[in-house]
């Protein structure tokens, strides 16, 4: 523990001294006489008194009261609970889902290429290059997002970990690309939150708490969650290109096989049919589910903000619970298929 020495004596007068109270590093220390726990942690500041050496005994004891009524005083409001932030932040983080809409995204061309004629496949394979150009642009919002929401959970919990080699992941920045939705608005968000982790993580989160990282981080989550919204949204209008692309082909040419010889292929052709509508349900389900948990999230969070000077209060923390729960019956689904 640090140690202060807050008793002196001046030399110009041997009776003189300055008694001053400090709290340090989880003790109050008042002068030479003693240590007298307070409480866990913090800095609250000095007090100073001044007096003849008759009067210093009277002094420390009126010091020692009132480190005693603060000791009360802070102990009748309660701790803050915290396990519910926590639980909010770790089942955000791991809600899945949009990772793997973003790969499905990017590889459609390997799913339709077999279906697709000589002409559309060369649309489609310059619609290929402009998503593989944009992907790691995509993927990287969402990293971003989970790193904070992993700083977060860490910051309400008891435990420290290393969370710096994350920082490397996040990439140098994105570019607005018009077609897809994503805007320089998502652009300055993204290069916000960049620099809030960066700069919380690389100080070994030295002054930052709960309150102080929510706060700051608000405004660029509402936004980088906006944009992962609008991002699922073009993922599912692209599936629905792909669905018709790839079941057109049996919608129409099914009805005109109808000799004997091709019966074989007819009924082969109508399983892969089944097998890819089937397909296709479940990935609309996923999107759904997906855009569902995005919204919760971003809901979530700004409630969270609203109410940061209430997070004791009961109301507050079975609204964060029920978030919560949400999200982890949304994350069961999309694991769940």
């Amino acid at each position: 523990m640090t140690t202060i020495k807050v008793v002196k004596q001046f030399d110009s007068d041997p009776n003189y001294f300055v008694v001053g109270v400090v709290v340090i590093a989880g003790e109050l220390i008042i002068g030479n006489i003693g240590v007298t726990r307070v409480w866990k942690n913090g800095v609250v500041g000095l007090l100073f008194a001044a007096g003849r050496a008759t009067m210093l005994r009277r002094i420390a004891s009126g010091l020692l009261l009132w480190g005693g009524l603060l000791v009360g005083g802070c102990a009748s409001h309660g701790s803050v609970s915290l396990q519910e932030v926590r639980e909010f932040a770790d089942v955000s983080a791991k809600l899945g889902g949009y990772a793997e809409l973003s790969r499905r995204y990017r590889d459609t061309f390997e799913r339709e290429q077999p279906y697709l004629s000589p002409q559309a496949e060369r649309i489609a394979r310059e619609n290929d290059a402009r998503r593989e150009a944009v992907y790691d642009d995509f993927v990287a919002i969402q990293k971003t997002l989970v790193l904070y929401m992993q700083t977060l959970s860490l910051l309400a919990g008891d435990g420290r970990y290393d969370l710096s080699a994350r920082i490397d992941d996040l990439g140098n920045g994105l570019k607005a690309n018009a077609e897809s939705g994503l805007q320089q608005r998502h652009v300055a968000a993204y290069t916000g939150m960049t620099r809030l982790l960066t700069r919380v993580i690389a100080s070994g989160y030295q002054n930052r708490s709960v309150e102080t990282m929510v706060r700051d981080g608000d405004g660029d989550v509402q936004v980088l969650l906006d944009a992962m919204i609008s991002l699922t949204r073009l993922y599912y209008k692209t599936n629905e290109n792909e669905k018709k692309t790839v079941l057109g082909i049996f919608d129409v040419e099914i009805p005109f096989s109808n000799r004997n010889s091709d019966r074989m292929l007819v009924t082969l052709a109508k399983v892969h049919y089944l097998n890819k509508s089937t397909e296709y349900k479940l990935i609309d389900r996923r999107y759904a589910l997906a855009l569902q948990g995005l919204s919760k999230v971003a809901l979530g969070h700004q409630k969270m903000r609203e109410n940061m000077n209430q997070l004791s209060s009961e109301e507050t923390r079975r609204m964060l619970a029920n978030y919560g729960r949400d999200l982890r019956a949304i994350r069961d689904g999309l694991h769940g298929d």
